[in-house]
């Protein structure tokens, strides 16, 4: 039998995407057409129809702006959890600023939805493996865990050496990876986000399969990758592929998975369960952790 895994989706507009940070300061955001509200009903009525709950990490800015998709995400039985608020890079923050970021998000969540944040998702899995103090303040900021790491190789994030399983840091914060498969040596995204629109289903499928054999599975996705309506944004190929691939398919490839996995939120899926404790941060994204305890 297979195990119940963890869907989730990042809370966030078309244009807050980092693929477009470049080509859309935040000063214009105001400016752009929201289709969240059209997106949210695909996903929520698939979810739905599928007997899916669901983890959804919210930036506080969609918190501010539309609390009452935050209020139907609690309704129909879902987590909700944190992004932070303005969805920037950890490379663009400073301590200070990503800790007034996580903990303004967190209160805002909290104040509209009336229900305690667990969870905390850095956005594009931006906590690199040099940095020393991100999730000692995602602890000190009260959340019980972290969803921040993808330990890939990939050009905007990923901490290749981490470990690919849930475990607890020494500061007690629990950090939950996305899901990856090994072949050999190698180890391949099976997590979702644009590599699920863009490879066939089966072969993701075949992925995450494998990717989820002895663990609990982590999937992600946003809800701009199911409206190929949405406007086009004026970028560079790279990004417009990147975010555009495959959209038109992308609900019934979801709703593929969906039929196919069982799945519950982040908080039900792994806060009851034991994790092994592997050290601070840096030692653990460097690789230098206990292999046999993962």
């Amino acid at each position: 039998m297979s195990n119940v895994n963890a869907m989730t989706v990042d809370v966030e507009e078309y244009f807050q995407v980092e693929a477009f940070a470049k080509d859309i300061p935040i000063s214009e955001w105001t400016g752009y057409e929201s289709r969240l509200g059209l997106q949210m009903d695909k996903l929520l009525q698939t979810f739905a129809d599928n007997n899916v709950k669901a983890t959804f990490f919210t930036l506080g800015w969609i918190a501010q702006n539309h609390p009452d998709i935050l209020k139907r995400i609690i309704a129909e039985g879902h987590e909700i959890a944190s992004h932070g608020f303005m969805h920037q890079h950890l490379s663009k923050q400073n301590a200070d600023v990503f800790f007034e970021d996580i903990t303004k998000a967190k209160a805002l969540i909290e104040d509209i939805t009336g229900v305690e944040v667990k969870g905390y998702r850095a956005p594009c899995f931006s906590i690199s493996a040099d940095n020393d103090w991100a999730h000692d303040l995602i602890a000190k900021a009260g959340y019980q865990y972290s969803s921040s790491s993808y330990p890939i190789n990939h050009d905007l994030y990923g901490v290749p050496n981490a470990p690919k399983d849930a475990y607890r840091l020494s500061n007690g914060l629990l950090e939950i990876p996305v899901t990856t498969a090994k072949f050999g040596n190698k180890i391949y995204p099976a997590g979702g986000g644009g590599y699920f629109r863009l490879l066939p289903f089966w072969l993701f499928n075949y992925l995450f399969n494998k990717g989820q054999t002895d663990r609990i599975a982590n999937f992600y996705t946003h809800p701009w990758e199911f409206d190929p309506e949405q406007p086009k944004i004026e970028s560079n190929f790279k990004s417009r592929f990147r975010h555009h691939v495959n959209q038109k398919t992308a609900l019934q490839k979801l709703t593929k998975l969906c039929a196919k996995y069982e799945w519950t939120s982040m908080d039900k899926a792994y806060l009851s369960k034991e994790h092994p404790v592997l050290g601070d941060w840096q030692q653990v994204a460097n690789g230098q952790f206990l292999t046999t305890a993962v």
